[in-house]
């Protein structure tokens, strides 16, 4: 089974073009964020299990399908990833959501945990990890090493913009998994930054610098 998709929709390419532009200010990025994660999660969603339910309709009863199961978990790698959030709960609002805290070594460009939080039982539920950006793969591996360590199972990562290098880490370390991918990106630079890219995706989304 192919774990990673590559998404290549039209409305979410120019959304993504739109977020590259160094002239889109911060109102603009953050919804566009917001709009950019609904799409990929309605892709990402696509198998969340469902079961049959008597429903009255104006007209008869009948069966008809709701979700089924523990609700979704959606884990944000803290900053940025609290901004594809909101995209990911407009489509599932009963959704759960926890916390993974990394920053990244200048030096190294490694990461380094200083929170974690998740829903429990986390084991029970599908776990959908959000960060705009998966550069070397050190902090989404991470991320994923440490929802594991708790019991989760059912990971799926969902990123709007990959460097290659940072896809094959990823699948490399967690091959279990899922990943989306926005847009695959050229290369890294020698500061470990996405080229072409679009910047810094949690400056952008909160306004700082």
């Amino acid at each position: 089974m192919n774990r990673i998709t590559i998404m290549n929709h039209p409305l979410l390419q120019h959304k993504i073009s739109r977020l590259r532009d160094k002239s889109t200010g911060t109102s603009e990025f953050r919804s566009l964020v917001e709009e950019i994660a609904m799409l990929m999660g309605y892709e990402a969603l696509s198998d969340l299990p469902i079961k049959e339910i008597e429903v009255e309709t104006p007209i008869e009863t009948c069966m008809t399908p709701v979700l089924a199961g523990r609700k979704l978990a959606v884990v944000p790698i803290l900053r940025a990833g609290l901004g594809m959030v909101s995209g990911i709960t407009a489509l599932v609002p009963n959704a759960k959501i926890g916390h993974i805290g990394l920053y990244r070594d200048e030096e190294t460009h490694e990461p380094h945990e200083y929170y974690c939080k998740l829903p429990d039982p986390i084991e029970e539920r599908m776990i959908v990890v959000t960060d705009p950006m998966l550069a070397t793969g050190g902090s989404a591996v991470a991320a994923v090493d440490f929802i594991k360590k708790h019991g989760g199972k059912n990971i799926k990562f969902l990123c709007i913009i990959a460097a290659p290098d940072g896809v094959e880490r990823l699948q490399k370390a967690h091959p279990d998994i899922q990943i989306y991918v926005g847009h695959l990106d050229r290369e890294l630079n020698e500061n470990a930054y996405i080229c072409p890219g679009l910047g810094d995706a949690g400056d952008r989304i909160f306004g700082t610098k």
